[in-house]
């Protein structure tokens, strides 16, 4: 352990800048004060490394790193997680037709329906997600591309839009409610799912659109304009979006808690992905209060109205079924993380432990006189 001390005092009466100058025309040293804190003499402490402190340090590190990655990998292996594509790129895929014809102009809806099979029920609750490949949410100007006063609700920015909504600010002279271009991509497929049983039934899976969007982002950031419960009124003089179907305030009109800039698929599109492969939240299917599995093996058809195409920039869509821990979602790299430095700290805790013991016991015999 090393410090030093000093007295601030003394340097300060002993500097000649604490004198007064005589006459104007001295010029003014730019040397820093002699000071503790300018010439860095302040009192330090530096560990002197050694080692019995080191080598525990590595053996400690490794021993609780390496259990905690073990459990983390298990847990994650627990979770079930299957994914199918239905891109339609290939010729085989049932919604090749859909994903070849469709455009963001076409006016006629485009159905197909995808058969899989599950090897394992599913317990417990089970999310449903959406994911898309080669799709840059974190571009700077994709990013920026919205108005946050406007979609909590601030009447004037709804008529007169952020300029950073250029160009889906303005639709045939009328404001774009929600504007951007965040928005104006909002994903738009529509997804049932469907278990074929024994007698070859089609059992439609109930799914839940409510709670998939996080809490703050519902009830703070996205607010409908106030002063009107009637939201047609309420955005009356707006534009809907360029790219999508139908206005703002039918995105869910069976439910008025769902339904305008406080719709949950909207909030959870708007939430922009760091990553260009990203999944977000679509659906939640609730386990069921008997001892039935939530998701039977078995069997299932996805039916998919393909609105959303994607080969115009080599995406890919895929339809996520996972079940959730007390860590999240299926993620092993956590886990790998853990032990691979654990075990690397183990490691050279041996391979110190045996340098220094070769080498310690050679200076200890070089040290004994003849």
């Amino acid at each position: 352990m090393m410090a030093s001390s000093y007295n601030a005092k003394e340097e300060d009466a002993n500097h000649p800048g604490a004198a007064n100058h005589a006459g104007a025309g001295v010029v003014k040293s730019k040397k820093p004060d002699n000071t503790a804190f300018k010439q860095q003499r302040l009192p330090a402490w530096q560990p002197i490394l050694t080692a019995g402190t080191v080598l525990p340090a590595f053996f400690v590190i490794g021993l609780i790193f390496i259990p905690i990655g073990i459990g983390l990998y298990v847990t994650s292996n627990n979770i079930k997680e299957f994914e199918i594509d239905y891109t339609g790129a290939n010729i085989d895929n049932p919604c090749y037709n859909c994903a070849k014809n469709f455009s963001w102009n076409s006016t006629a809806q485009c159905v197909c329906a995808v058969t899989f099979t599950l090897e394992q029920p599913f317990e417990s609750n089970v999310f449903m997600y959406y994911g898309l490949s080669n799709f840059y949410q974190n571009h700077r100007r994709y990013v920026k591309s919205r108005d946050d006063s406007q979609l909590n609700g601030d009447r004037s920015a709804l008529t007169n839009p952020s300029k950073e909504c250029e160009p889906y600010r303005r639709s045939e002279g009328s404001p774009i409610a929600p504007c951007g271009a965040i928005a104006n991509s909002l994903f738009n497929d529509t997804l049932q799912l469907y278990h074929i049983d024994s007698n070859g039934t089609l059992n439609e899976i109930p799914l839940v659109k409510k709670g998939i969007a996080w809490w703050t982002d519902k009830h703070v950031k996205f607010r409908n304009p106030g002063g009107n419960n009637n939201l047609t009124v309420a955005f009356q003089g707006t534009s809907k979006p360029v790219n999508w179907k139908k206005p703002v305030f039918e995105l869910d009109p069976e439910d008025p808690e769902n339904n305008g800039f406080i719709n949950e698929d909207f909030i959870v599109w708007m939430r922009t992905a760091a990553l260009p492969t990203f999944r977000k939240l679509y659906r939640i299917i609730q386990k069921k209060p008997s001892t039935t599995p939530t998701l039977p093996s078995g069997k299932y058809v996805l039916n998919v109205t393909y609105n959303y195409p994607v080969l115009s920039f080599d995406g890919r869509k895929r339809m996520i079924l996972s079940t959730i821990s007390w860590m999240g979602g299926k993620n092993p790299f956590l886990g790998i993380a853990y032990i691979t430095v654990g075990s690397i700290c183990f490691f050279l805790g041996v391979v110190l432990l045996i340098i220094h013991h070769k080498y310690d016991n050679r200076n200890n015999s070089a040290d004994i006189p003849n």
